[in-house]
């Protein structure tokens, strides 16, 4: 069982895709259905073209990615496969045990997501 203060924690799942992408075209109706069975979870996606100067020097080579955070770190980030079952099963792993979230995300992780915050904030 969650603590009050777990359960009052902000977490983010955002995708970073591009829209000349077909798979992330095809992956984006599961990413929404994901998004309707956690409501308690802010979703995002973002188009890396589009946010470029949010992007900085963090260069997307596999789509689609995530960036997943939890009270403002980053948990998880990196290329999935557009595969809805796999994409529970890790935001599952993630959301069900929030303290023992994944510690070894690529130090990119983190100014990516304070620089992609103001875009969230906004959507």
């Amino acid at each position: 069982m969650e603590s009050a203060d777990a359960a009052h924690r902000e977490a983010w799942v955002i995708c970073l895709c591009a829209e000349w992408c077909g798979v992330c075209r095809e992956w984006r109706a599961a990413f929404e259905r994901a998004a309707a069975e956690h409501a308690g979870v802010h979703f995002a996606w973002i188009d890396v073209e589009d946010e470029a100067a949010a992007m900085g020097d963090v260069d997307i080579e596999t789509f689609p990615t995530l960036l997943i955070a939890d009270d403002g770190r980053p948990v998880f980030f990196g290329p999935v496969l557009p595969s809805a079952a796999q994409f529970s099963r890790l935001l599952g792993s993630l959301l069900q045990d929030r303290a023992a979230a994944a510690t070894s995300v690529a130090p990119e992780a983190g100014p990516l997501f304070r620089r992609l915050t103001p875009l969230l904030r906004n959507s």
